[in-house]
């Protein structure tokens, strides 16, 4: 790609807004040109905006610095300027979604870190390595929305990123029942230590909305485009918890699966090594290689020493071993505001412009 996109960040000034903007700097397709947030936050340098507010361990990238903010509600006025945007707004569902599908009728491809279309049927919930095939529904969205290059994509919750892209190389096997604990860090609920000191030393055994969506939307994923619409698969099963714990990033999963026909240790082990997808046979800029890394070691692997495996789009897995109630367990992690947020967002792009979805106004 020889000139790059101009994309714009729609909430870039919460935590996913500021990884986007960090996962961006330097990026060889994207580079961003607008930024935008609520209006309290318009007309300021986006170094003042953030300046209490930057949590991340990296420096605030210098281009960004720099940017005047803009109101995210202004559609048109922003849709002019950019070729697409990432949109991490913080506000409510009903909100949310008529903003993305008005940037979407403005002609703005949206690719969307929140979960107000994840259940809209014409529009793609996108692990890259996964159903790649699904942006093939973005045609009929458009017809809906009226639109030419307009649409919207999502990603799915962060709490699933570690176990379903570890369930997947293993459908041939018929998996029929999932049972998985997770194990989430701060970050998902845009905090940090300092904004939460509640947190430190404790452990809490609810997030709201969590369970249910760590339970149906790999369904989703694992669904299939028919007659305009993505019709999602009937299994497998899956039971879940969710925790959180005090960890500043990265989501840990406990996974136990039951198959049609149960495969052998190293026949999962093949397929997660064998395993890659769109992302890396595409060779895009941000797709690790390996997607799924295995560690052989009992005490891997560890959030702190794994999160940030590919850059933090690798999922890291280990533990592997028969089970006495299912067939098999096992650990996996990722990074959830790498992968699980800004991170899946901006490989969802760069498969929908190497797809030729997103291209230049």
């Amino acid at each position: 790609m020889t000139n790059k996109l101009k994309v714009g960040v729609l909430g870039a000034t919460g935590m996913v807004g500021q990884r986007f903007l960090s996962l961006l700097d330097r990026h060889p397709w994207f580079e961003v040109t607008l930024v935008a947030a609520s209006p309290s936050s318009a007309g300021k340098i986006y170094a003042d905006a953030v300046a209490e507010r930057w949590a991340l361990g990296a420096e605030l990238p210098e281009h960004a610095a720099e940017l005047i903010v803009h109101d995210a509600s202004d559609v048109q006025g922003i849709a002019d300027q950019v070729d697409f945007v990432f949109c991490a707004v913080d506000m409510d569902k009903a909100a949310t979604a008529k903003l993305e599908e008005d940037y979407a009728r403005a002609e703005t491809p949206v690719i969307s870190n929140n979960s107000a279309h994840r259940w809209t049927p014409d529009v793609p919930m996108m692990i890259p390595e996964i159903n790649a095939d699904h942006v093939a529904v973005i045609e009929a969205q458009r017809r809906r929305l009226g639109a030419k290059r307009g649409f919207v994509a999502v990603k799915p919750n962060c709490s699933i990123q570690s176990y379903v892209p570890a369930i997947h190389p293993l459908r041939s096997f018929g998996p029929t029942k999932i049972a998985v604990c997770t194990y989430q860090a701060i970050s998902g609920a845009g905090k940090t230590f300092e904004s939460w000191p509640e947190i430190v030393d404790n452990v809490i055994p609810f997030i709201k909305g969590e369970e249910e969506k760590s339970e149906q939307e790999p369904l989703k994923i694992w669904g299939h485009v028919q007659d305009g619409r993505i019709a999602t698969a009937v299994g497998p099963t899956i039971s879940a918890q969710c925790v959180r714990v005090p960890v500043s990033d990265g989501h840990m999963a406990a996974v136990f699966v039951q198959f049609e026909r149960k495969p052998t240790k190293d026949q999962i082990l093949a397929a997660w090594r064998e395993f890659a997808g769109a992302p890396q046979q595409k060779k895009l800029p941000s797709a690790p290689t390996p997607f799924l890394q295995y560690h052989d070691e009992d005490a891997r692997p560890q959030t702190k020493l794994d999160r940030d495996a590919g850059h933090g789009q690798a999922v890291s897995l280990g533990r592997l071993r028969p089970d006495a109630i299912f067939d098999w367990r096992f650990v996996a992690l990722s990074h959830n505001t790498v992968r699980g947020a800004a991170g899946g967002a901006v490989l969802t792009a760069e498969l929908l412009a190497s797809d030729g979805f997103i291209t230049a106004k």
